[in-house]
């Protein structure tokens, strides 16, 4: 459940591993989280999307019916829809948190983000995307290019609020009638400036506080 106050994405982002990415907790707080899942069935399929700001407020949601040919390209067909959705909505200067339950795609969108910033653009790990999927990946790097920061968390699908939109699109037809919503998030919460010492490193330095 998340805490009060808090988004259920931002908390879902908070405590999931994010894949060839250090996660500190300074480190965490986005402006904007979207959870995108895809499902793939004979009897067809469909894509979901979430999108709220770092406060909870949702800016977005999707569910729409769709017919791929198989699973990875469900799941690269919905991230690159709520990553469009998302920049129609977001500044350019966003910091930006993804939630997918696919371990792949998780990673291929943490090894670009590290391969953009990297001076010779060489991922740390190598990148492989499903030849079917390829049109849909390089909207994708349009995207992971166009925000200040981004970064991708791995999360269970069961945990993941955009599969029931992608597994039922026609009971949740009537999230896309909602209407368009272009929010900023509130301000971050302000920090505490000082941290007091464990007792441990005070008593080291005679009962006083630590040096940094």
């Amino acid at each position: 459940m998340a805490a009060h106050g808090r988004s259920a994405l931002r908390d879902l982002f908070d405590e999931s591993p994010t894949p060839h990415i250090a996660h500190p907790p300074r480190t965490h707080h986005r402006d904007f989280y979207v959870a995108t899942d895809g499902s793939f069935r004979e009897s067809g399929g469909g894509l979901g999307a979430v999108i709220e700001t770092r406060d909870g407020t949702r800016v977005a949601r999707i569910a729409t019916a769709d017919a791929p040919p198989d699973n990875n390209v469900a799941e690269y067909r919905a991230l690159h829809l709520g990553l469009d959705v998302l920049a129609a909505r977001a500044p350019a200067d966003a910091r930006v948190g993804v939630l997918i339950d696919h371990d792949a795609l998780a990673s291929n969108v943490n090894n670009t983000v590290l391969a953009i910033g990297h001076p010779d653009r060489k991922p740390p790990q190598p990148i492989s995307v499903p030849t079917a999927t390829r049109y849909h990946w390089r909207g994708i790097q349009a995207r992971l290019n166009g925000f200040a920061e981004i970064r991708a968390a791995r999360i269970d699908s069961d945990q993941n609020p955009a599969h029931p939109l992608a597994n039922a699109p026609a009971q949740y037809q009537h999230v896309n009638r909602e209407p368009d919503r272009c929010v900023l998030p509130e301000p971050p919460e302000a920090t505490a400036p000082t941290e007091f010492p464990p007792p441990s490193r005070a008593d080291r330095n005679g009962g006083g506080r630590a040096s940094d």
